[in-house]
């Protein structure tokens, strides 16, 4: 079953870490202990700083004995990181700490295996968590009270955490079915197709569709470096719009690295290419006055691509796609890239569109292995699904 392991500062949360831990062997679990502090610990722990901190590629110099915090916070911060991939028999791994003690363990925790449970208990679970969840799947629960020393409060909140951590280890997901996974990316105005696909190959393939919301991208190809997919149908590709006109869901400028690093099969499409996401409509900015808007809801609004930029996006794709040595499709649909980019649709715009596609046709240098598929038909028919089916088939 392994081990539950419980991560903190020993230095200056070593009374919460052994309440943490009593907790969780009460429930029947194996438990160790692990300071990532830079001080002298206030309790005995299992693994100590010094041997945490020898995992740094400069050793633990670089991470103990350092006057400034930053310093040997960051310094931290990469050793539990090296040190987190050194552990075979992690059952779970619960943390808790503020600033710098929610640095440091989330970033052992993003270099352990999706599904293990990861819980952090920390005083910045309720704010922006992505600089520590990033593209992990780690539970961040709010301390609500410093972790200063035990109150009535916060033994609630360590002992519920603790629960939480002891029962996920103790009864682990069952094991998936041996059908490959495949990643396909969707968003709502996609759906129709990404849905018409998925229920066409989930007889033979394990079907994970990411949200591109900038993060179910970068998620996506994490798991293709991880040789975790056998192939993606990367319909909705929206998330570069983003990227290259500053929207706030953007890939990063390795969309796509992935695909050409591992030559896993691939189908691509141009979906929701139309649109640069913002929040509220007083958050698009200033330079972009005058363009054609949509309230997609009361928190996101969406911008029409241009003709110019439609041409920029097809062009960076293209580029990408070069590199891409594996089996790829690419398939344009000529009447439309989402549910907006219709006739009669909101952002209906067969200039920008045209734009697009003769940017990624002229930039692509296509081969046996590497083609464009252009078809005269709107993303969300039926039809389109089933070719992108057949295309996923033919080189799959």
């Amino acid at each position: 079953m392994g081990r539950v392991y419980v991560v903190g500062t020993a230095d200056t949360k070593g009374e919460e870490m052994a309440y943490l831990a009593g907790v969780i062997r009460a429930a029947g679990r194996s438990v160790a202990t692990i300071d990532v502090g830079t001080r002298n610990p206030a309790i005995p722990v299992d693994v100590t700083a010094e041997k945490v901190a020898a995992h740094h590629p400069d050793g633990a110099t670089a991470v103990l004995g350092i006057d400034d915090r930053g310093t040997a916070v960051a310094g931290m911060s990469a050793a539990f990181a090296a040190f987190a991939e050194t552990l075979d028999d992690v059952a779970g791994m619960i943390g808790l700490g503020g600033g710098g003690g929610t640095a440091i363990i989330t970033a052992g925790m993003r270099r352990l295996p999706y599904g293990g449970p990861k819980v952090m208990v920390s005083t910045l679970a309720s704010g922006d968590t992505a600089p520590y969840v990033d593209v992990s799947d780690i539970i961040m629960v709010p301390a609500v009270t410093d972790i200063a020393g035990l109150n009535r409060l916060s033994r609630i909140i360590l002992h519920n955490a603790g629960q939480a951590i002891a029962g996920m280890a103790g009864a682990p997901a069952p094991a998936a079915d041996d059908k490959p996974s495949i990643g396909l990316t969707m968003f709502g105005v996609t759906t129709p197709c990404v849905t018409a696909i998925a229920d066409q190959l989930r007889a033979d393939y394990d079907c994970m569709v990411f949200h591109a919301t900038g993060t179910g991208g970068r998620t996506m190809e994490k798991l293709a470096d991880s040789a975790m997919l056998a192939g993606v149908i990367d319909i909705t590709t929206t998330e570069i719009c983003d990227l290259l006109l500053g929207g706030v869901l953007p890939a990063t400028e390795d969309r796509l690295g992935a695909i050409a690093r591992t030559g896993i099969p691939y189908v691509g499409s141009v979906g929701a290419l139309d649109m640069v996401n913002f929040w509220a409509p007083d958050t698009v900015p200033a330079h972009y006055a005058g363009r054609t808007l949509y309230k997609h809801n009361p928190n996101v609004t969406l911008m029409r691509t241009s003709v110019e930029e439609c041409a920029r996006i097809g062009s960076w794709i293209g580029e990408r796609l070069n590199r891409c040595d594996g089996p790829v499709r690419f398939l344009i649909p000529e009447k439309g890239v989402s549910a907006l980019d219709i006739e009669g649709g909101a952002f209906f715009d067969a200039d920008a569109d045209a734009a697009l596609f003769e940017a990624i046709v002229a930039t692509v240098e296509q081969t046996d292995r590497r083609r464009i598929v252009r078809l005269p038909l709107h993303i969300n028919d039926p039809e389109f699904a089933e070719a992108a089916v057949a295309a996923f088939k033919e080189i799959a």
